[in-house]
């Protein structure tokens, strides 16, 4: 599995949640199932809207876990995604409990202090899992 920690110059929660949907919709170009993974339900209400806004000239296919599981683009916390082998954008303060149905896994950080504390924390608990987590500049 590869895990990457994609890293914002910026402090903002806006700007997290875009690049969410932006490598979202890179990912599902490529063919690739997502699994975008959100701290709570009030942020998952967020990222749904966010995805049919964020981008007039394009459509990203997405649904809440629960109402479409199977769609192209997942949005969810903790439930089991329907598709194996895809990515997960994880926007959750912990790592996934279903890391084992992904082949790639990105974590959105930005320069928040408490979020790049955990992060940090997250990175540890990568490696000791066994992964090689690298870091990509935004």
């Amino acid at each position: 599995m590869r895990v990457e920690f994609y890293v914002l110059s910026s402090a903002t929660p806006e700007g997290r949640l875009r690049a969410a949907c932006q490598l979202a919709g890179k990912a599902w170009k490529a063919g690739l199932p997502v699994f975008l993974r959100a701290s709570d339900e009030s942020q998952c209400a967020e990222l749904d809207q966010l995805l049919w806004s964020f981008r007039l000239e394009s459509f990203i296919p997405h649904n809440l876990h629960e109402e479409a599981p199977h769609s192209p683009v997942v949005i969810g916390v903790d439930q089991v995604p329907e598709h194996s082998g895809g990515v997960l954008l994880n926007l959750h303060p912990q790592l996934s409990p279903h890391l084992s149905r992904f082949n790639r896994v990105i974590e959105i950080v930005n320069q928040e202090p408490a979020l790049l504390a955990q992060c940090r924390d997250n990175f540890r608990q990568y490696r000791q899992l066994g992964h090689d987590p690298q870091r990509v500049e935004l």
